[in-house]
């Protein structure tokens, strides 16, 4: 089995079709700060929208980055096989099985591998995901991974903020913010008299402090749903007529756009309503504009091209693949 941070072409001749999806999910995207080149890196960024997250981190750089995710998805055999292939590592966590906690030790020898090769590390170090903007705890498990890595080279936490201005309606902003790199050489270097969990604590609480100026942060959590919506309610108003009116002048395009896109956002407004966690809805719509699009330009190019004269049938094929997005971001000027 070859090294999960190896080159594969496969991978590197899909990459510019997700790196696309993943750019096409959001009206606008914008990335801040540098990755280290002098060293291993350890990316930690916040976790708030499943699998988004990876895939805006992944989109930050065009050579491979490997992630982590909890143990319990890599329990199908098949579904273990494709999370490889997408160079994601198992995770395991105390409630999970005593198998996948034994796994742990081979799962670290991969990740340090994976640094010795000079390929970053992502692991989301809150642990789980959680839509809003405020921190969880740090677990610890970036910083063993990082001083682990430092007693044999230079090693970096590169603290990441992703803001998104929307977890549920799919077609918002994301921004990612890569701040200062920790030199964990130079951290562990000036505690000399620590061990284990004390400089782990050390580690987790620079880290949390560095992280939480990425974000938009509201750091009250008993009274977070309030903290939101004063900030929102701070935000300067402007009248709706507008939206309104453009919505009326673009509704021809988004009827048109409608029918093109049915068969993507048809199965994924599905899905989302047997998705109990609706931070996983925007991954569902993703998904299906993932795996959709070939098939709906396939489709619509044969229907397109028998039934339409090819002035007709060439611009709406071509429209084919951004209608997905514009039906989405129709339906967004008129809820907001």
């Amino acid at each position: 089995m070859a090294d999960i941070w190896s080159k594969d072409r496969l991978y590197a001749f899909l990459r510019p079709y997700v790196d696309a999806c993943t750019r096409n999910s959001y009206c606008r995207v914008k990335m801040e700060g540098t990755l280290p080149d002098d060293g291993a890196v350890i990316i930690s960024p916040n976790h708030t929208n499943t699998l988004m997250d990876a895939l805006v981190v992944l989109m930050s750089r065009k050579d491979r980055t490997v992630f982590a995710a909890r143990a319990d998805i890599f329990r199908k055999p098949k579904v273990a096989a494709i999370l490889r292939f997408l160079k994601i590592l198992p995770m395991a966590r105390s409630r999970d099985t005593v198998e996948e906690i034994a796994h742990i030790r081979t799962i670290l020898q991969e990740i340090d591998g994976t640094l010795d090769a000079g390929v970053p590390f992502c692991l989301f170090s809150e642990g789980t995901h959680k839509p809003w903007h405020s921190l969880q705890p740090i677990r610890k498990g970036v910083a063993r991974i990082a001083i682990d890595s430092a007693s044999v080279r230079k090693t970096y936490i590169v603290p990441a903020g992703i803001d998104y201005s929307d977890w549920f309606h799919y077609r918002g902003r994301v921004v990612l913010r890569y701040g200062k790199p920790i030199d964990v050489n130079a951290l562990v270097a000036s505690h000399p008299d620590m061990r284990g969990k004390e400089l782990y604590a050390v580690i987790q609480e620079e880290l949390y402090r560095k992280m939480s100026e990425l974000i938009l942060f509201f750091p009250d959590d008993e009274n977070y749903s309030s903290a939101v919506a004063a900030w929102e309610a701070s935000q300067p108003k402007r009248p709706r007529w507008p939206k309104m009116l453009l919505a009326l002048l673009l509704l021809p395009l988004f009827l048109v756009s409608a029918v093109l896109s049915l068969p993507l956002w048809g199965t994924a407004e599905y899905l989302c309503t047997r998705i109990k966690d609706k931070a996983f809805c925007n991954t569902a719509r993703y998904g299906a504009k993932l795996v959709g699009t070939p098939i709906i330009l396939l489709l619509w190019g044969l229907l397109l091209g028998f039934l339409c004269p090819w002035y007709v049938a060439l611009p709406l094929f071509c429209w084919t693949f951004h209608s997905y997005s514009f039906f989405y971001d129709w339906l967004n000027l008129v809820r907001r």
